[in-house]
């Protein structure tokens, strides 16, 4: 009974919400600056472009692995992150794409957590969370947290 009270309640207060502030879906697609979306302030414009540079290495110089991982990109990682990344993803031209994390079955399961992930861009256009039986580099099952920098169609250009 007590959970049939706590879910009712929520409800309500989700309605109330929703009905108090009508306007939040056309303030949230109004272009805010571009400080409201950085997360960490060690993000350089150089990782814009391939190479990042510093301390990210291709993963495939690390692994076997091809340089140009289809559907996902060119990738570089700084290997003191791994297994979690991020992971950087530029397309055929050098461009920046996404940050992939590699987030091991096992670890989610014991419920660790990854605090203060480093992001390459300061705005995402979508995510994609997608499982992974392993692969040389990160052997062990895991999910692959995509964090895309641009649409849906030209990340499907990706694959080819």
């Amino acid at each position: 009974m007590n959970r049939l009270a706590l879910a009712a309640l929520a409800g309500v207060l989700g309605v109330g919400m929703l009905v108090a502030s009508p306007d939040t879906a056309a303030a949230q697609q109004k272009a805010e600056p571009a400080s409201a979306y950085r997360i960490h302030s060690d993000t350089t414009a150089a990782q814009q472009k391939a190479p990042p540079g510093g301390a990210y290495k291709k993963v495939s110089s690390l692994v076997p692995l091809p340089d140009f991982v289809p559907g996902l990109g060119t990738l570089y990682v700084d290997p003191a992150t791994l297994p979690a990344g991020p992971f950087l993803a530029y397309d055929h031209q050098g461009n920046l794409v996404s940050s992939i994390y590699m987030i091991p079955l096992k670890d989610m399961n014991a419920q660790k957590a990854f605090s203060e992930l480093k992001v390459a861009r300061e705005r995402a256009d979508h995510v994609d969370i997608v499982f992974n039986a392993g692969h040389p580099g990160v052997a062990e099952p895991h999910y692959h947290m995509i964090v895309w920098y641009i649409s849906p169609q030209r990340a499907a250009q990706l694959a080819k």
